[in-house]
């Protein structure tokens, strides 16, 4: 079990503070799964469950930022599983990783419940895109869980008043809203532009488990600066360098 050494890149996250082991031809983190981490208001002592963590990198983001957490990742593919509980080891982060189909989770999961649960689910429905010849890269790509059990099974798992927030095609979010049922209130959605000017494509989605707060579309976070990309150059805005370089937080509201 696990990928062959030859096939692993160590990649630096938060300017290094950070570094992933993740396969050079499979799935690889990028920028969403750090944004997310940035845009969970944990406190030291709360207990937060990743679900599909593929190698870590949206709860390790986030338990670099805010030390103390009790943090547990679930992800069904063997592979990956393992190499996130590598990185956690070698990074000083206690994460306990267990290999499961978010949909049959182990019963000390299902009688688990956490303050915040974090999810990046396969962004494409399988009959609509091109699927990758990597198993891994299209099992994180390529949705076979509807998204509505994504958010069922988290809210199932969120203690009351827990937040669920997740990162999302923007082009997904009415489903999103029409799978939120009336466990979860409180919804506030982000959306992440590529530049000013251009449509969301991606979207941050948080919801409170029993929240009766009104429905909030809050201002986009911008990703770059210009109005179009200059070359092989890092056009991030200062805010946004701040959450990838530095491990800044993103206040959603």
């Amino acid at each position: 079990m696990g990928f062959p050494p030859t096939a692993l890149s160590a990649d630096r996250f938060l300017g290094g503070d950070l570094v992933l082991l993740q396969p050079r031809d499979g799935y690889r983190a990028g920028v969403d799964p750090v944004v997310l981490a940035a845009s969970v208001a944990a406190r030291p002592g709360d207990r937060v469950l990743d679900l599909g963590c593929g190698a870590g990198a949206a709860a390790l983001c986030l338990a670099k930022r805010v030390p103390g957490l009790s943090v547990t990742g679930v992800e069904r593919q063997p592979d990956y599983a393992d190499l996130a509980a590598r990185n956690a080891v070698e990074n000083g982060i206690d994460m306990a990783v267990v290999t499961a189909d978010l949909a049959a989770l182990p019963p000390d999961i299902r009688d688990a419940s956490f303050d915040h649960v974090i999810m990046n689910p396969p962004y494409h429905l399988r009959d609509r895109s091109t699927a990758s010849h990597d198993p891994g890269r299209a099992a994180a790509l390529f949705e076979d869980t509807s998204l509505a059990t994504w958010i069922d099974i988290a809210t199932r798992r969120l203690k009351p008043r827990g937040y669920l927030t997740l990162v999302q095609k923007a082009e997904r979010l009415p489903e999103i809203l029409g799978a939120m049922d009336d466990r979860l209130g409180s919804q506030l959605v982000k959306p992440l532009v590529p530049r000013d000017g251009r449509d969301a494509v991606l979207v941050i989605v948080q919801a409170r488990k029993g929240g009766r707060a009104a429905f909030r579309l809050t201002a986009p976070l911008i990703m770059h600066a210009g109005a179009a990309h200059a070359g092989d150059v890092d056009s991030y805005r200062p805010e946004v360098s701040a959450i990838l370089r530095d491990g800044a937080p993103l206040p959603l509201g």
